[in-house]
């Protein structure tokens, strides 16, 4: 299987400094970026650099313009309205200020969120802070026996004190992929706000978010082969025009006296400070390639590369498959008598990266019973060598431990 890029697409990488083939398996951690990511940061840290919603002088104007058509780019790739997407540092960043706008505001002693046992960190701590602050009730919605979020058991679970779901789209771990219809329904059911977390979803499937129903979707542009440091919220116009400032400062304000201060309307209203303005570009520009290079391709290429992994693996005694066979994206595994940290540092002697370690998913990794699992996750531009790569390296992995 071939990688599904165009000739012109490039990424320095992939390669290693010695000029080999690095067998970059990690892109659910932070995917590699094209050279159109690359050129699009430099050229606005470098000759198209200026300050946004300042200055009266062109360059400054031209870098205005430019930023705010980055939002509508980013906002367009999920369905979205320009108006309705919140530039932030990422999609932990963006799940707090849910947490710390909308949930201070509305979640009183004794509501209930539901949230899922394969929740990343990230969709975990912020509400145990707001649990802290406001007295609300987590409740944790179990998993289908492969690996799914058990939306029969939300059904079950939900009701009218729950104020808000926050389930991941697609299982930074396992790759699970949720039925967001269903889950969007069965909260709104009992009055809930539903925020998901799009992470791992908006690189590899069509995400729309008009067509979802969600009320929140939050997602980051690293793993969108963008520039770390940027992510983006999308909200319902009614809820962010609903919702109070989480931080101060400029850009954010109307108008600032001693005795009161006034707010900028939503997304502005969110965003404190001189923003990551190059970064912002870059996003744009991932969200522009991955557009062009179709989510329904890029989708069916992984979802071919995790059927051809998981077939390898599984002639392989030893390994261990976790998630579903139709998982996003994703393989998880394990190496029976080896553990995961020993089989990354194997693997990278042979020029092939994965992730070992508990992903930022501790309360999943207590319920699979491990300390660790060894993930391969893909991009659009891994192919059939990196997978003969990975089996390679697992295979002189068990001659070492044997």
């Amino acid at each position: 299987m071939n990688a599904m890029l165009r000739p012109a697409d490039t990424f320095p990488g992939l390669v290693t400094r010695d000029g080999a083939r690095w067998h970059y398996l990690d892109s659910a951690a932070t995917a590699q970026k094209p050279q159109s990511v690359i050129d699009a940061v430099a050229r606005a840290l470098g000759p198209d650099y200026a300050t946004v919603h300042r200055g009266l002088y062109a360059r400054s104007a031209a870098m205005t313009t430019a930023y705010e058509a980055a939002r509508r780019s980013v906002a367009t790739l999920i369905g979205g309205r320009e108006d309705e997407l919140v530039f932030t540092k990422g999609a932990t960043e963006a799940i707090n200020l849910v947490a710390q706008s909308w949930g201070v505001a509305h979640l009183r002693p004794g509501d209930r969120v539901l949230l899922s046992q394969l929740e990343h960190h990230s969709n975990i701590v912020p509400w145990q802070l707001i649990r802290e602050r406001t007295g609300i009730v987590i409740d944790v919605c179990p998993l289908t026996a492969d690996g799914l979020i058990d939306c029969d058991a939300a059904e079950r679970m939900l009701t009218p004190a729950h104020k808000l779901v926050a389930f991941a789209h697609v299982s930074n771990v396992l790759g699970s992929v949720l039925d967001v219809p269903r889950a969007v329904a069965l909260a709104h059911r009992v009055g809930a706000k539903i925020l998901i977390d799009g992470c791992q979803a908006v690189a590899r499937l069509p995400v729309d978010v008009a067509a979802l129903g969600c009320d929140f979707y939050a997602f980051s542009a690293h793993k969108l082969y963008g520039p770390t440091g940027i992510g983006a919220l999308w909200a319902r116009a009614d809820l962010l025009a609903a919702m109070p400032p989480w931080q101060g400062g400029g850009s954010m304000i109307d108008r600032v006296s001693f005795a009161e201060s006034t707010w900028a309307p939503a997304p502005q209203r969110f965003e404190a400070g001189t923003p990551a303005i190059a970064e912002a570009l870059g996003f744009a520009v991932a969200a522009d390639f991955v557009r062009h290079a179709g989510l329904a391709r890029i989708h069916a290429h992984e979802s071919a590369l995790v059927a051809q992994t998981r077939d390898a693996l599984g002639r392989i005694n030893a390994v261990r498959l976790y998630g579903p066979a139709d998982s996003a994206g994703i393989v998880g595994f394990t190496l029976d008598g080896v553990h995961p940290h020993d089989l990354g540092t194997i693997l990278d002697e042979e020029n092939v990266a994965i992730r070992a370690g508990h992903h930022c998913a501790q309360p999943l990794m207590a319920h699979l019973g491990l300390p660790a699992t060894a993930r391969a996750s893909f991009g659009l531009y891994n192919t059939d060598s990196d997978i003969a790569a990975l089996v390679r390296g697992i295979e002189r992995t068990l001659r070492i431990f044997a």
